[in-house]
């Protein structure tokens, strides 16, 4: 039997990278998954997951808007009669700005899906998962709201939030046997990401990108989706309530300058 059989699962962000692969991984597991994102390419990833025998549906769907995240759970409850785990994972960067190029609008943005969304997620999924006593939500947060210097202003502030909001939901669930977790990645070859990929393909120096991780690699979208995986299975049965950093042990330490390198 697979880890996640005979469980229903929604993942968010499921177009590409990390939601894409988290989507599929949950289902080879044999969960039937319902795939969101307010991209087209959440089609493509059902597909995928159809044509290797797993049990999918497609919707396009804005992770940050209430009344599309409830119908999220409407459509796990309707399709496949039940909701067992969440992944909160879609999420926008919104860039890298200086302070004075910050406006309102752009941190508001950022703070509505990458925060707000994963709220949403909570607030809609506990109540079904309250009423069977038990339950995992998982969601994306970042080596970013962790420490400084990993992302933009309002990106990691929004992170630290998910952060936050994971602990806090942890305690207001008391008793409920739902849990609620979220995953730090550190630097993963996403959409998302692409920019810093593309510069540093540009400049000729792509064997730098992880560098200052101990692995001194950067990491691939199936990395975060076996944490993810985890988490939503009953194997962390006794984990609530936390946030894991998988960055290659970045955020083990401070920045340092590598003595065996001139």
């Amino acid at each position: 039997m697979g880890r996640l059989e005979g469980k229903v699962a929604i993942v968010t962000g499921a177009a590409s990278g990390i939601g894409r692969a988290s989507a599929q991984l949950f289902a080879s597991e044999g969960a039937k998954v319902v795939a969101a994102d307010v991209a087209e390419g959440v089609h493509q990833t059902v597909e995928e997951i159809t044509a290797t025998g797993g049990t999918a549906t497609a919707v396009e769907a804005d992770a940050g808007n209430e009344e599309q995240v409830k119908g999220l759970v409407e459509t796990a409850m309707g399709g496949y009669g039940g909701l067992h785990a969440v992944y909160a994972n879609a999420g926008i960067s919104g860039g890298i700005a200086p302070i004075p190029d910050i406006t309102p609008e752009m941190f508001q943005e950022i703070i509505r899906v990458n925060l707000i969304g994963p709220f949403l997620a909570i607030k809609h999924a506990s109540p079904v998962m309250i009423k069977q006593g038990s339950g995992s939500i998982v969601c994306t947060a970042s080596v970013a709201g962790l420490r400084s210097n990993a992302g933009s202003i309002p990106y990691s502030a929004s992170k630290a939030g998910v952060i936050s909001l994971v602990q806090t939901s942890a305690y207001n669930l008391f008793g409920t046997g739902v849990r609620v977790n979220a995953v730090c990645p550190g630097l993963i070859e996403t959409g998302m990401t692409k920019p810093i990929f593309d510069l540093a393909e540009s400049r000729g120096s792509t064997h730098k990108l992880g560098q200052l991780n101990p692995l001194q690699r950067y990491g691939e979208p199936i990395e975060i989706a076996n944490m993810a995986l985890f988490l939503a299975s009953d194997e962390a049965s006794y984990v609530n309530g936390q946030a894991f950093p998988v960055c290659g042990g970045l955020t083990a330490g401070h920045p340092f300058a590598n003595p065996g390198k001139a």
